[in-house]
C-alpha cells in the first residue's frame, strides 16, 4: 500500500525514527510543504532519550532545539526553554520532543509501533540498475496490524544506533549473550529506578567516554550511601591521558566539569581503574561474573555496565546501494571529517546533503546513525543535516549547500606533538581540516564530543 493510504497523491518522504533528528526532519518537511510519513518502532517518541531520562546533558537548550521546530512550536504558544539551562533526558522529551510530535503539522503523519525491517526499490533488487532511480522506495514495516509495504519518493533514516558489545574485537565476548541479567548497555539510573540492581553490589564499568563518566559518578555516590558497593572501571586504552576533556577550556562548561569530576574520583581511589584491559570472555561463577582479558582476569562482580559506544544497524538496508567507509561505517564523504583515528580534537566541519548522499538516489542516513561508529556526534549537527537534506529534496539547492552551523569547541587535544609535526594535535588536526575545507568540504568550525 502507499504510505499515505491514498491513491493519486504524490509519494511522501518516509522518515525513519522519531527521535530529535527524525522529528527535526519532519518539521523541515512540513515547513516546506513536502508530504511525509514519520515511522517510529517504539510506542512513544524520543525512546532513546527516555532510557537515559535521568542524565543531564552537558549541552544547554540552545544546542538541543532545532530552529525550524522551535518556530513551529512557538506558533502554538510553546514556551521556549531558557537557552543556558541544561536539560535532562526527561526534560528533552517532555518539554520539546512530545510537544513537537503533537504539533498539528506532524502528529497526523506520525506512526508509532511501526518498525522498519527493510528498505528497497520497488520491483528491483540491489543488482538491478536499469531505470533504478525512477522506481519508488519500498519500505517494509511491522505494524500492530501486521506487515505492510509503504512506497516513498525518498527515505531519510534517522533511526539511531545500537550498543556495541563488550568484546574488544568488536564481537560479543564469549559468554556475553548468555548474561542479559548481569549486563546493562548504556547509562543505568543507578540512584533511581535501577538502584536495587547496584546497591551493595560489585560493579564493573567498561568504557572510557562521557557515558562511563556519568555511570561512575553515580556509582561512587551510591557507594558512599551503601556499604558493600564496589566499583571497577576497565578501559581498553593503556592511558587515560586526554580522556577527561578540556576542563575550563571547554566551551560547554558542563562537559568540562563532568570530565574533571571523573578524573577526581580516579585520583582519590574511589574506583579501581584497570587500563589496557581488552575483554575476551565472561564466565559466570558461584562468586560472580569474571571478566577475562588477553592477559588479565578481573575479580568477580555482580553487575556489568557496558558503556562501550554504539554502531549503526545496517541490516534493514541490505538491498540499497550504500557507499560506506570501511572503518567508521559512515558515508564515505563524511568519514574523513569524523574519523576518530585522525580527529582526536573532535573538530567536525559542517556538512550536509553532499557528504550524506549515497549511490542510491534520494536515500540519506542522518543523525547519529550517519556517524557510523564515530563517537563525535552532537544533536545540533543532526539538525543541520536534516535542514540541508530536506532543502535538497525540496529542490532548494542554495539552501541545501549553505552552511548554518556553529558548534562549541571541546578545548581538548587527544595526543601530543610528534617529532615530525612539531605541533600539538590541535594544530595537526586543524591543518587537516583546513585542507578538507579548501578541497570543498565546507567552512570549518570546532565541535562535538572529543573522540
Amino acid at each position: 500500500m502507499r504510505a499515505d493510504g491514498q491513491q493519486g497523491l504524490p509519494l511522501p518522504v518516509v522518515v525513519i525514527g522519531a527521535g530529535p533528528v527524525g522529528l527535526a526532519a519532519a518539521a523541515h518537511l512540513a515547513a516546506r510543504g513536502q508530504p511525509f510519513v514519520l515511522l517510529e518502532a517504539q510506542p512513544a517518541v524520543g525512546w532513546s532519550a527516555r532510557q537515559w531520562q535521568h542524565v543531564r546533558l552537558f549541552s544547554p537548550w540552545r544546542y538541543n532545539v532545532d530552529p525550524v521546530a522551535a518556530e513551529f512550536l512557538r506558533q502554538t504558544g510553546w514556551a521556549t526553554p531558557p537557552a543556558d539551562v541544561h536539560p535532562t533526558g526527561r526534560d528533552l522529551v517532555e518539554r520539546y520532543l512530545e510537544p513537537l510530535a503533537g504539533h498539528p503539522a506532524i502528529a497526523p503523519h506520525l506512526r508509532l509501533r511501526h518498525r522498519v525491517v527493510a528498505v528497497a526499490r520497488q520491483g528491483r533488487d540491489r543488482l538491478v540498475t536499469f531505470n533504478r532511480s525512477a522506481a519508488p522506495f519500498l519500505v517494509r514495516v511491522e505494524t500492530p496490524a501486521g506487515e505492510a509495504d509503504l512506497l516513498a519518493r525518498a527515505v531519510i533514516d534517522a533511526s539511531g544506533v545500537v550498543p556495541n558489545p563488550l568484546g574488544a574485537c568488536g564481537l560479543p565476548a564469549i559468554g556475553e549473550l548468555g548474561l542479559p541479567h548481569r549486563i546493562f548497555y548504556g547509562i543505568p539510573d543507578v540512584l533511581g529506578r535501577h538502584r536495587a540492581r547496584y546497591v551493595g553490589r560489585r560493579v564493573l564499568v567498561v568504557g572510557s567516554g562521557h557515558s562511563a563518566f556519568n555511570v561512575l559518578l553515580d556509582l561512587v555516590q551510591l557507594a558512599a550511601e551503601a556499604a558493600g558497593t564496589e566499583v571497577i572501571w576497565a578501559v581498553r586504552r593503556h592511558s587515560l591521558a586526554g580522556r577527561f576533556g578540556g576542563g575550563e577550556r571547554d566551551e560547554l562548561p558542563e562537559r568540562g566539569r563532568l570530565g574533571r569530576r571523573a578524573e577526581a574520583i580516579v585520583e582519590q581511589g574511589l574506583v579501581r581503574l584497570v587500563a589496557g584491559f581488552r575483554l575476551t570472555r565472561l564466565e559466570e561463577t558461584p562468586e560472580g561474573v569474571v571478566a577475562i582479558g588477553a592477559e588479565e582476569r578481573l575479580p568477580p562482580v555482580d553487575q556489568i555496565v557496558a558503556a562501550t559506544g554504539f554502531r549503526p544497524d545496517l541490516a534493514p538496508l541490505r538491498e540499497l546501494r550504500l557507499s560506506l567507509d570501511p572503518i567508521t561505517e559512515a558515508p564515505v564523504a563524511l568519514a574523513p571529517l569524523i574519523d576518530p583515528n585522525v580527529h582526536s580534537c573532535g573538530t567536525v566541519p559542517p556538512h550536509g546533503f553532499k557528504e550524506l548522499r549515497h549511490p542510491e538516489e534520494n536515500f540519506f542516513l542522518i543523525g547519529v546513525k550517519s556517524y557510523g561508529r564515530a563517537p563525535t556526534f552532537l544533536m545540533r549537527t543532526g539538525y543541520e543535516q536534516a535542514r540541508s537534506v530536506v532543502a535538497a529534496l525540496a529542490g532548494d539547492w542554495a539552501a541545501a549547500e549553505r552552511v548554518e552551523l556553529k558548534l562549541p569547541h571541546t578545548g581538548v587535544c587527544g595526543g601530543p606533538a610528534t617529532p615530525t609535526s612539531g605541533a600539538g594535535c590541535c594544530d595537526r588536526i586543524g591543518q587537516q581540516v583546513v585542507a578538507l575545507v579548501q578541497a570543498g568540504a565546507g567552512s570549518c568550525c570546532c565541535g562535538s564530543d572529543c573522540c
